[in-house]
């Protein structure tokens, strides 16, 4: 007899525990994950801001609606969504920087949803999402630019000791923006800046302060020979000028005439 209610009594005892309410842990655990922690929003969620919310209305203009047309053309018509960069990189241009109204007509040209655009917008770094100055001046800071010349240290204390701001920050009269990036592949040439489309290379900080004067004086100086703005490129180094990222000392390799085919390949029917 005991045997039979051995059983049912286990059967018993198990569905009264199973609705038995548990008491809730005094504290949440922590699910592993591979992801470092995200300590800030700025380059994926959107505020709205006086200057950059969707009721400002952006609209590309004639020039660059021509030029849409022309690169749309390099793309089969179910495709043309692979021309949202070049489109995000018109916007920005036109308007001074990627606000959410010119991702939102990007994604209306080309029949995407929005969202579409706001990945690319956020993962590319060179989509300025907020305002920036007149100029631009993203001083490379990675290991080569940190040993190379005189270090990038200097070159963003000249920067921001001319500028009165620091990294990540634009002059009250809008006229230069500063931030410290990551490597613009111009090593060989370190230190270097990239001033809006133009990369500064070979500087010191006498260099830059020079640069930096000539770009204001540029933009405030009625009748000022812009000539004497410093040209893109490799600047005076120990008095000696290179171009591109020829060895200061004068090319040592490559120095005689390239081969031609004739040199290489033997003529039609010659044995």
């Amino acid at each position: 007899m005991a045997s039979k209610l051995v059983p049912q009594l286990m059967r018993t005892a198990t569905r009264a525990a199973s609705k038995t309410p548990r008491s809730r842990p005094s504290f949440h655990p922590r699910q592993f994950s591979s992801t470092p922690t995200t300590y800030s929003e700025t380059l994926s969620v959107h505020r709205n801001t006086p200057n950059n919310n969707p009721s400002i209305p952006f609209k590309f203009n004639e020039t660059n609606l021509r030029i849409i047309d022309e690169i749309l053309k390099r793309y089969p018509p179910q495709y043309k969504k692979a021309a949202v960069m070049p489109l995000l990189d018109l916007g920005q241009r036109q308007h001074g920087f990627t606000s959410i109204s010119v991702m939102n007509e990007v994604a209306r040209m080309l029949e995407m949803p929005p969202m579409r655009v706001y990945e690319v917008a956020t993962f590319y770094t060179m989509y300025n999402r907020t305002p920036v100055g007149k100029y631009f001046v993203q001083v490379c800071t990675t290991t080569p630019c940190m040993l190379g010349g005189c270090g990038s240290d200097k070159i963003i204390k000249a920067c921001e000791d001319f500028l009165g701001i620091h990294s990540g920050h634009t002059t009250e009269d809008n006229l230069f923006s500063l931030l410290e990036v990551e490597c613009l592949g111009a090593c060989v040439n370190a230190p270097m800046v990239q001033i809006n489309d133009d990369y500064y290379e070979d500087l010191t900080p006498e260099t830059t302060v020079k640069l930096l004067q000539a770009l204001k004086d540029s933009a405030t100086v009625a009748g000022y020979d812009v000539s004497k703005v410093p040209r893109a490129g490799p600047q005076t180094y120990e008095g000696h000028q290179r171009a591109t990222c020829e060895p200061r000392t004068g090319l040592t390799s490559l120095v005689g005439e390239p081969y031609h085919i004739k040199d290489v390949f033997r003529a039609d029917g010659e044995l």
